[in-house]
């Protein structure tokens, strides 16, 4: 499973990035193997078998003193490090983290066996859920953890979410079209993932807070991008997964890119094939404003125009010769899939319009149809 993979190696490179920015751990090669070498395991729920090579390969990983997994219960399903005899001791907060469904951090001095010395400094106790549903409480124990510790376990904990929201989710859909889903999400895995994730670990040392704010929203946002259940979508949840990926890309530019948006709320609840505006919008970011001296302003709108929305996304970056655009927009994988798409989903007569020319930056819009045969009122249907 293509998302499945990506999740795994979205947390590899997360905290790969992190421990390579710090002076006193390293990270060797062969742990991001172990953890990489886990996306087998992780294609739906935790059982015994799975459940202690992903303890073991993330104990390796986070060079912790144990690493634990419960059932959706609290029941123990692996442990692997030292620490055994404070098992019996979190049962208590294990069965209030799931109730709760909040994060624990415990010091050695609030167990019960406290008395009894040993590497534990604190456990760190993260809930995993899925669609509102305990899958279980990931369990790790650290000599001596610190925030960025705290961070990045957070990090693993949110991707095997992902990873398990995925496999649940997996139903069959047109082969087509999950194709070409799957092709636009190979685009965006390479370039911006490794870009945002570099990003937000050194921001994880100078601003924590920014950092977590943009774990959540580079969290949310793979969640959204690569699951696997249903080819449409509203325009509501593609602007709020643009709001997403836009707020990732502004941090990583420091800056440079601006951002207009003005949405009519008549056209929010209107289908649309799922993965749509985001390629067009990385289009403009990555072609048109990134190598542009000291940046521009990418504008989306979103208006109602009687039996149609029209989109447009526009930038005011280098722009290009219309002339070339046919031959470059084979390049430009995420133009052409959403072109594609468009027209096989509604019709050759909506097809995307673009607009360009050279230091005018590049506008394409797309129209939206509010009924059309064979497409759901209600993409959830």
């Amino acid at each position: 499973m293509v998302g499945g993979v990506l999740a795994v190696v979205f947390a590899a490179a997360a905290i790969w990035f992190f421990f390579r920015g710090r002076r006193d751990r390293g990270l060797p090669p062969e742990a991001v193997d172990r953890l990489l070498q886990t996306a087998p395991l992780l294609h739906d729920r935790f059982s015994a078998p799975t459940a202690d090579p992903f303890t073991e390969r993330l104990r390796g990983l986070l060079d912790c003193v144990a690493v634990g997994i419960t059932d959706p219960s609290g029941d123990l399903m692996s442990w692997n490090g030292a620490a055994n005899h404070h098992r019996a001791d979190l049962v208590s907060p294990i069965t209030s983290v799931l109730s709760d469904h909040q994060k624990a951090v415990l010091t050695h001095d609030d167990l019960p066996n406290s008395s009894c010395r040993c590497e534990m400094g604190a456990t760190v106790l993260v809930p995993l859920i899925v669609d509102g549903d305990p899958e279980g409480v990931l369990i790790v124990i650290a000599k001596s953890p610190d925030r960025q510790f705290s961070l990045m376990v957070d990090v693993v904990a949110k991707f095997v979410c992902i990873q398990l929201d995925l496999g649940r989710r997996d139903e069959p859909a047109h082969a087509l079209q999950v194709a070409e889903i799957k092709a636009l999400r190979a685009q965006i895995s390479p370039h911006f993932v490794y870009n945002a994730l570099n990003g937000i670990s050194g921001l994880i040392q100078t601003d924590p807070d920014t950092a977590q704010e943009l774990l959540q929203d580079f969290a949310d946002f793979a969640r959204y991008s690569f699951r696997t259940s249903g080819t449409f979508t509203t325009l509501a949840e593609e602007i709020r997964n643009i709001d997403r990926y836009l707020a990732i890309e502004a941090a990583l530019y420091a800056g440079r890119i601006g951002v207009r948006m003005k949405i009519a709320p008549e056209v929010l609840n209107v289908v649309m094939p799922f993965l749509v505006l985001q390629p067009l919008v990385e289009n403009a970011i990555k072609h048109g404003l990134a190598r542009k001296p000291g940046g521009g302003t990418v504008t989306i709108t979103a208006n109602d125009d009687g039996g149609e929305a029209e989109i447009c996304v526009e930038d005011d970056g280098l722009g290009m010769d219309p002339r070339l655009l046919e031959s470059v927009s084979g390049r430009h994988i995420g133009l052409g899939n959403v072109n594609a798409r468009m027209r096989q989903t509604f019709g050759s007569g909506y097809a995307l319009m673009v607009e360009t020319a050279e230091g005018a930056g590049t506008k394409v819009t797309l129209r939206l149809p509010k009924f059309m045969p064979g497409v759901p009122r209600n993409p959830k249907e």
